[in-house]
């Protein structure tokens, strides 16, 4: 099974309530700096940062993700998280609801392999492309 692993600036929790809230999921866990071993705490003040974080979506996808270190924090790319819906009303409004506060780089429209597909990275900075595939695709 191969499951994205996305590493944010600090926005972790929101972009997790956020995606659980757009995509149907349901938040697994979601571990705080703070829970870590005594061993190896947490920088100051990054306490309430997530560690880790996993997300069961309904088609049985996982997501996890953690908040990086400043130092450790690369802006993506080279990738999309790339979500395939069946229906063509429901990606298009999954799609919106990803764009919304990030950028469209492709419009959510009909092409010749999907009823609709369209490209966004939403706004915690996270590339995504929706598609709903054609009949026989």
């Amino acid at each position: 099974m191969l499951n994205p692993y996305l590493f944010y600036q600090d926005t972790c929790e929101a972009a997790f309530t956020y995606y659980a809230k757009v995509l149907g999921g349901k938040i697994d866990a979601m571990m705080r700096a703070s829970e870590a071993p005594p061993d190896m705490p947490a920088a100051p003040g990054r306490e309430k940062m997530i560690m880790h974080a996993r997300m069961s979506l309904p088609d049985g996808s996982v997501l996890m993700a953690s908040d990086a270190p400043g130092e450790h924090f690369h802006k993506p790319q080279g990738f999309s998280v790339s979500l395939t819906i069946k229906d063509v009303a429901d990606a298009e409004r999954k799609f919106n609801a990803l764009a919304d506060g990030g950028t469209v780089t492709m419009p959510f429209s009909k092409t010749f392999w999907a009823k609709g597909f369209g490209m966004c990275v939403d706004r915690f900075g996270i590339p995504w492309m929706v598609n709903c595939p054609a009949e026989g695709m």
